[in-house]
């Protein structure tokens, strides 16, 4: 229990400080720095594009060493890169600052579901990974917050304290990792061979599906404040309102969420939450038709459908991911499924853009992953593991 308390303390402080940062920190190389901001996108985004090729040698080193001290190294490696940011003169310096933080970052990413369960022990990991969202959620809602606060009563020098907060954060996060945490391993800390994931058509599939569940998310948190400016007109507050409410709701939810789908097994539960991002998608595309005046709370009624579809989804396709990798491989899976959120984060943006080309195009293109996510995760169900699909036995 110990060990528990002090992860989900870690995730949290961890969360805290990238909420705080990630939001300012394009703003820090324009106005700090002293970046244009096309040379600036330029330098963050091959930072992240470096990163994405962490996860696949991450998994490795996970059943090599163990995911606690993969994620301590991570720790380690992004207060680095933060650190990096402070001391960048150039474009060059800013490239090299972005890798670090993002190849941390996704060697964070790549060790925590592995970490999770480690420490959750023996037995069905959805509550701990409900768990670990609400507590990461919290604390990256809380950063965000005080990001606004420091732009607001402190202006430019408030963009150094968020960094220099980022790097306290991350290294307060690894020693409580490498002190209070004590994983208990299911199984020992060797390779056992090639874990040729690629090869395992089931679980790729449900990486893919994964990946349209993170698709939303990012296509959410990114494109709502577009559309509520430039396709409704709306008002200033608004996106950071719905932002805040998905926050909050998700913060205080998973485990009411696991409580509410407790008789539904794990791929019925994603399939459940798929569905409902398909409805929160013509949701918001029909906010066209409704009167501005009641658009802020139709749009924030809007965003309680997504929440539950995140409750539903969320927790369980990560506990599904742990369950269905083999033992002896299960740091390499799980890092491979950290693809499927990658690869989101990646794709968002473009999608996004089609906002340029019509407004309905993105929310049609969503809503048309989330109903392939229902319809593909009830084909590969059947595929998977019975025991990972239904801890309980093959309901």
């Amino acid at each position: 229990m110990r060990s528990r308390v002090a992860l989900l303390v870690a995730l949290g402080i961890d969360n805290f400080g990238s909420g705080l940062f990630l939001p300012l920190g394009l703003v820090f190389v324009i106005r700090v720095v002293g970046l244009p901001l096309a040379q600036a996108g330029v330098a963050v985004t091959l930072g992240a594009l470096a990163g994405l090729l962490v996860p696949a040698f991450a998994g490795r080193l996970v059943d090599l060493i163990g995911p606690r001290t993969v994620m301590i190294c991570a720790h380690v490696l992004q207060a680095a890169g933060a650190s990096a940011f402070l001391l960048a003169g150039g474009f060059t310096g800013v490239v090299g600052a972005s890798v670090m933080l993002a190849a941390g970052q996704q060697l964070f990413y790549s060790s925590q579901f592995s970490l999770i369960a480690d420490v959750a022990g023996e037995g069905p990991k959805d509550r701990p990974f409900a768990e670990a969202a609400m507590v990461r959620s919290a604390g990256f809602g809380l950063g965000g917050l005080a990001a606004a606060g420091l732009l607001v009563w402190v202006g430019r020098d408030g963009l150094y304290v968020a960094v220099m907060v980022d790097v306290a954060t991350f290294v307060v996060a690894a020693a409580i990792l490498s002190t209070l945490v004590t994983p208990t391993p299911r199984h020992p800390r060797r390779l056992s061979g090639p874990a040729r994931v690629w090869r395992n058509r089931p679980y790729l599939a449900l990486i893919v599906f994964s990946g349209l569940f993170a698709l939303t998310m990012d296509f959410f948190l990114i494109g709502m404040p577009v559309y509520v400016f430039n396709g409704l007109q709306g008002p200033r507050w608004l996106p950071g309102a719905i932002i805040a409410l998905l926050t909050v709701v998700t913060s205080l939810g998973g485990v009411v969420g696991l409580r509410l789908t407790r008789k539904l097994t794990r791929i019925a539960a994603m399939r459940a939450g798929s569905a409902l991002f398909a409805v929160w998608c013509l949701a918001c595309l029909l906010a066209v038709f409704v009167p501005k005046v009641f658009q802020p709370v139709y749009l924030l009624g809007a965003t309680l459908v997504l929440a539950a579809g995140d409750l539903a989804f969320g927790p369980r396709s990560g506990a599904l991911a742990e369950a269905a990798a083999p033992p002896e491989a299960r740091g390499r899976y799980l890092a491979a499924f950290q693809y499927a959120f990658t690869l989101a984060a990646v794709i968002a943006p473009a999608v996004v853009a089609l906002f340029s080309v019509a407004v309905w195009i993105p929310w049609v293109l969503v809503a048309a992953c989330a109903c392939a996510a229902v319809v593909g995760l009830g084909r590969v169900g059947p595929r998977l593991p019975a025991e990972a699909v239904s801890p309980t036995g093959g309901r």
